[in-house]
């Protein structure tokens, strides 16, 4: 798998993750909790949104004028938990070979003593 579509991926669990825990946050808040630019951010919610993954709902009672909720639809809660999968399987094989390189600098450095 690519570098751009391992990005990708992990943008896009992120951003699932974070909208459904909370639907209210802004597009600035949810660059802000990602670390990424509120430019990519936008960039990673329109391709949620044309994918079907998010749908957005406005609520009028808001005291801002623009105020969104991004609601995960059934296709996006397939996909985050799809996600999830891969994430963690990412994970845990980079967690084996640090594991393994920690390992071998241990041993380096009892050998070195």
């Amino acid at each position: 798998m690519s570098r751009q579509l391992h990005f990708t991926e992990n943008s896009h669990f992120r951003v699932l993750r974070l909208l459904e825990a909370n639907p209210k946050l802004s597009q600035r808040e949810l660059a802000q909790a990602l670390g990424i630019s509120l430019g990519k951010t936008n960039y990673c919610i329109r391709a949620l949104l044309d994918k079907g993954m998010l749908k957005v709902q406005n609520f009028q009672s808001s005291k801002r004028k623009i105020a969104y909720a991004y609601c995960l639809t059934p296709a996006g809660i397939a996909e985050k938990t799809a996600l999830t999968g891969r994430f963690l399987q990412r994970k845990l094989h980079e967690y084996d070979l640090l594991k393994s390189e920690i390992e071998s600098l241990q041993l380096e450095i009892s050998l070195a003593t």
